[in-house]
């Protein structure tokens, strides 16, 4: 059985490989540490179990595209790698586009020596249970979160 959006689901409605698991849109390692569910800003990424500070929890996955096809395209998946590459995350097999923004997240986005690849990295440990965040950075957050409004959980507890 595997755990995918809080539900369980039977091997027998996926097609099973050696390593993968591969559901209707969505393609999950076997025993995956993450699983994604509702979260305060609609889906997110939890932890299924603990995981250490400083440990690599996925890759942001996408086509790398240019920033001129990145801003015809438009889109809230778009991660920018340096000023003329993107890797556009749109595709829902890209498990890492479900990570929400938060303004005290417990991961940060790091990217490989050539800016051609993103990891995520925790900041500290992180519990079983816990939803998996990072900070979007102040251009994202002034022009799309801001001005409908914080949903990250820090802020929902700070405005109770």
């Amino acid at each position: 059985m595997y755990i995918l959006t809080g539900f369980i689901i039977k091997i027998l409605t996926a097609v099973q490989t050696k390593e993968f698991v591969i559901l209707p849109s969505i393609i999950m390692k076997k025993k995956e540490k993450l699983a994604v569910k509702r979260s305060s800003a609609g889906l997110g990424l939890f932890a299924n179990q603990a995981i250490k500070k400083k440990t690599r929890v996925i890759e942001y996955l996408g086509e790398i595209i240019s920033e001129e096809e990145a801003n015809r395209r438009g889109g809230k998946y778009l991660f920018e790698l340096n000023d003329k590459k993107t890797i556009d995350g749109k595709d829902r097999s890209n498990v890492a586009r479900y990570i929400n923004h938060s303004c005290k997240p417990n991961c940060y986005p790091e990217l490989n020596s050539t800016e051609t690849r993103v990891f995520i990295f925790t900041k500290k440990d992180i519990e079983a249970g816990e939803e998996i965040t990072y900070d979007y950075g102040k251009t994202y957050f002034n022009d799309i979160i801001k001005p409908h409004g914080c949903k990250c959980s820090a802020c929902l507890e700070k405005y109770k």
